[in-house]
């Protein structure tokens, strides 16, 4: 089922009401999932030191989804402008095949749910699932809805494009040519500036395990996003594209 242009116009505040909810699940599950696996791993208590130097691998691996997220995400955005990515309003006038595009069809959402997929880490055993799959599942009505409206206004190229590129698993091989368009790296980085700040947070969570440099990094990311996108220029962008 596509989502519908509401949907994509709020997706900001559905995508964070879904971190919401899948963190809100601690009331009902306390424990950690990344706690629960080290101590299911070590076979021993979660406050065991074996569990504890189980739980802290987990949690650095866990940082490496994030810093992916970001890193697709930045590459994706240096072609197609950041005040697309951002726009409340859905955007089939232009087909862009060009640097991560020429791998995946949608590689902007791919670096959402490879993000969410690293945050679930610090989600209580329900939350982790409530969040992947929630955050999954939206993104992909999110998909479908944009690539019926390419389909519709690209008609024959862009359904020549969506045969030969997958939609959300990566080919490692181009699938097709380059059109030879340059990447805008500054305008990429600070379009992003958000998803970097999430994976430093987190970084630094599971270098630390203290929540609270982990919060004033992610707070702060968060607010200056709001503060771009909602305050600076609130008739043009909204969220995460």
């Amino acid at each position: 089922m596509r989502a519908t242009n509401f949907e994509f116009k709020i997706r900001f505040w559905i995508i964070g009401a879904i971190f919401g909810i899948a963190f809100s699940f601690y009331r009902f599950d306390p424990i950690n999932i990344s706690d629960w696996l080290g101590s299911l791993m070590a076979g021993a208590p979660i406050d065991s030191p074996p569990t504890i130097r189980l739980m802290r691998i987990i949690f650095a691996l866990a940082a490496l989804w994030p810093i992916a997220g970001a890193v697709v995400r930045t590459w994706a955005g240096a072609y197609l402008h950041s005040s697309v990515i951002h726009d409340t309003t859905y955007h089939f006038e232009v087909l862009v095949a060009d640097g991560p595009y020429r791998h995946v069809r949608n590689p902007l959402y791919l670096g959402v749910i490879l993000s969410a997929l690293g945050y679930g880490f610090m989600a209580s055993r329900i939350g982790f699932l409530m969040l992947t799959i929630g955050m999954t599942i939206f993104v992909y009505r999110l998909i479908l809805r944009e690539e019926a409206g390419l389909l519709a206004s690209q008609g024959e190229s862009y359904a020549a494009y969506y045969r030969m590129v997958p939609r959300l698993i990566p080919s490692v091989k181009a699938r097709v040519a380059a059109s030879g368009s340059r990447p805008d790296w500054r305008d990429a980085l600070l379009g992003e500036t958000m998803m970097w700040g999430c994976a430093v947070a987190m970084v630094v969570f599971a270098a630390t395990l203290e929540r609270k440099p982990f919060y004033i990094i992610l707070y702060s990311a968060l607010g200056l996003y709001i503060i771009q996108n909602f305050v600076l220029h609130p008739k043009s962008k909204t969220p995460i594209g």
